[in-house]
């Protein structure tokens, strides 16, 4: 059998209208789809790394950054909405990949998705513990610092003394809470994250109308900061650095399509999942970094809870006017809202990745015990466990900077691979129903394939050596695992022992 063989779209329809022990509960309606797509989709990105890209890379120009990031979401968004209306199937771009490309790219797009989900969810984890810590601090309480970050990493403290980090447990805490919730059930899964999304929408919002009002036009010159002499350090090379760095922030709405096989109606309901929950969560995107470099100067936002130092400026100012009560309040109802957010964050996340773990397991390409249901709860429960298991010890012991690039990188090659394999089904297959088409095939999905390669390449080539060196893992995996168990490989052996009969 040819590494190429695609997997019919009849057949995977076929596997998603199974109901059994082995099967999913379609319990989830459009509402559901929006808000899972914006809990992803707003968490660490706007409240953590965004304050990072600005103060390494962009400067204020990160709002320029933040528009490049989108545009690029947006085109891939409209790849994702024709595949999820089209083959509404757990697995999001692993699926596709198996549509069209071939099982060794299928292959390939479910190990690079370990990058975006798993290290993903790490990532939120770190955030959610720079915020929790900062949280503690307010309120008089000392979290302590060797056990609030990475190995390695250098804590000042309130006194300028710094302490050397051995493990972050707050990170481990929450993981841990997630995958309990997430074993329990994905409709309670949903309605705890509607309810949180909720709350970080309006936290956002908070801060765009009372911070606006406080914008130091000073901060926002020079709005390029001139390059520093190095690819990607200010200037418009750091505009596009930024862009890549911070496209982590856009990360969610993909995510929505691992749930295609829990969506009531995934042909109607996916794509305003997708496209819907990206559509709101850029607009608040771009006003809420436009408000973060206006308030502070750029280069103090490196820092794990950003939005948190640029809301505190505003106190002296907003003193002895009607914003005085809210601005002395708003930090903490900012750690807040960042705190729940992140907690949604996660629950996408590391929902999304043991979705593609069982259809990896359904193809043969990953061990049986992969795709057990819960008899109960209905939810991949062993796969959960294991994806929880690998978040805590990555969110445990690696910084939130390595880990946001591995999982930017991870996203674009995905995008990549799906934006082509539009382009690929609409020539093998035209005669397909299309509920949703993504417009002007192929300039669309080529340019998103383009723009997702070049935002790749603009990141720092450590992550790019990295990610070469996760892929080449995977495919020694697949070779000795996957190869040799698919199920398409023994149908097809079986059909051509048939044929030599």
């Amino acid at each position: 059998m040819s590494l190429m063989a695609t997997k019919s779209i009849e057949r995977l329809k076929a596997e998603a209208a199974e109901v059994g022990e082995h099967s999913l509960k379609r319990v989830l309606g459009p509402v559901n789809l929006v808000t899972l797509g914006i809990g992803a989709i707003i968490g660490t990105g706007i409240f953590v790394l965004t304050g990072q890209a600005a103060a390494a890379y962009a400067g204020p120009a990160i709002v320029l950054s933040m528009v490049v990031a989108g545009v690029v979401s947006a085109l891939a968004g409209l790849c994702y909405a024709e595949f999820a209306s089209t083959v509404p199937i757990a697995g999001s771009a692993y699926t596709y990949g198996y549509a069209t490309l071939g099982e060794i790219f299928a292959w390939i797009i479910g190990w690079d998705l370990i990058l975006e989900y798993a290290l993903g969810a790490a990532t939120v984890a770190v955030g959610w513990s720079g915020y929790v810590v900062s949280f503690l601090h307010d309120l008089g309480l000392q979290f302590p610092a060797a056990f609030s970050a990475a190995p390695g990493t250098v804590v000042t403290l309130a006194d300028g003394t710094a302490v050397t980090a051995v493990f972050n447990v707050p990170a481990v805490l929450i993981t841990v809470l997630v995958t309990m919730l997430l074993v329990i059930g994905i409709q309670e899964s949903a309605n705890v994250n509607s309810v949180i999304v909720v709350i970080k929408v309006v936290v956002v919002l908070l801060v765009i109308v009372a911070g606006a009002s406080f914008i130091n036009a000073a901060n926002l010159r020079p709005f390029i900061p001139a390059n520093t002499g190095e690819f990607g350090h200010y200037g418009w090379s750091g505009v596009l650095r930024g862009a890549g760095v911070i496209f982590f922030a856009y990360i969610g709405f993909d995510a929505v399509s691992t749930a295609a096989q829990e969506a009531r109606n995934p042909q109607r309901d996916m794509p305003i999942g997708i496209l819907g929950s990206l559509a709101v969560c850029t607009v608040l995107y771009v006003l809420v970094s436009g408000v973060m470099v206006g308030l502070v100067p750029y280069s103090t936002l490196g820092v794990p809870a950003p939005m948190a130092v640029a809301i505190d400026a505003t106190r002296g100012q907003a003193a002895g006017t009607l914003w005085s009560g809210l601005m002395n309040s708003m930090p903490y109802v900012v750690k807040l809202g960042a705190i729940a957010g992140l907690s949604s964050v996660m629950v996408v996340m590391m929902l999304g990745q043991p979705r593609i773990f069982y259809s990896m397991a359904n193809d043969g390409l990953l061990p049986a015990w992969a795709r057990k249901i819960h008899p109960r709860f209905r939810t991949p429960h062993i796969t959960t466990i294991v994806t929880g298991v690998a978040v805590a010890l990555a969110s445990g012991f690696t910084p939130i900077g390595i880990l946001g690039e591995l999982v930017s990188i991870g996203t674009l090659l995905a995008f990549v691979i799906v934006s082509l394999g539009v382009i690929v089904l609409r020539y093998k297959r035209p005669e397909l129903e299309r509920p949703f088409r993504t417009p002007l095939v192929p300039l669309v999905p080529s340019l998103s394939a383009a723009v997702s390669l070049l935002l790749m390449l603009g990141l720092p080539w450590e992550t790019q050596l990295r990610l070469i060196v996760w892929m080449a893992i995977g495919v020694v995996l697949y070779f000795a695992y996957g190869y040799r168990h698919s199920e398409l490989r023994k149908a097809e052996t079986a059909a051509a022992g048939r044929t030599t009969r």
